[in-house]
């Protein structure tokens, strides 16, 4: 799994994630991993690992504590409980839970959004808040300078502001 979630983290569009059912062990922590995840209610997530003698990997010891915070994530790794989507959106595990028969209606439905994003300017977001984790408030500050320098040169962000002056929507192409 691990070159994969490398993958999966590193890819600069937006990586939705739609959950229907049971998300498991790795299948969990792929979930969490997503940029945007949406659950069905009737969904759930559970780090089972403990009740097979095994470490929750995929990087959920990684991604878990850091979106469910440190107490929830050691009670889900050591006692393996199940929690439904619900309590995930709720403890901000994911962005939102939804209506079992809306969840693909509404995973397209920001499928499309983000097609038509500046995605250049997306990627610059992801690579952003990711190197958050790891920087000082200071060595933020800088990233955040050099991004918004690169993000300032770019062909979408003539045409977002074009776009607003004109009253028009914009046309982005990713460059």
């Amino acid at each position: 799994y691990n070159p994969m979630m490398r993958n999966l983290r590193d890819l600069p569009m937006p990586v939705l994630c739609a959950v229907n059912g049971v998300a498991a062990g790795a299948g969990a922590n792929i979930a969490l991993a997503c940029d945007i995840t949406l659950a069905a209610r009737s969904a759930s997530f559970v780090q089972a690992f403990c009740k097979l003698g095994l470490v929750p990997d995929s990087g959920g010891t990684w991604t878990l504590p850091r979106v469910a915070g440190m107490a929830r994530a050691k009670g889900m790794a050591l006692l393996g409980d199940k929690i439904s989507a619900e309590q995930a959106e709720n403890w901000g595990m994911i962005w939102r839970c939804v209506d079992n028969e809306t969840l693909m209606e509404e995973t397209m439905k920001l499928a499309r959004h983000f097609a038509t994003q500046p995605t250049k300017g997306l990627a610059l977001i992801k690579r952003a808040l990711h190197a958050s984790s790891s920087n000082t408030f200071e060595e933020q500050l800088n990233l955040e300078r050099d991004l918004q320098r690169m993000a300032g040169r770019s062909e979408d962000y003539r045409e977002g502001v074009a776009a607003f002056m004109e009253k028009r929507t914009p046309a982005f192409k990713g460059k």
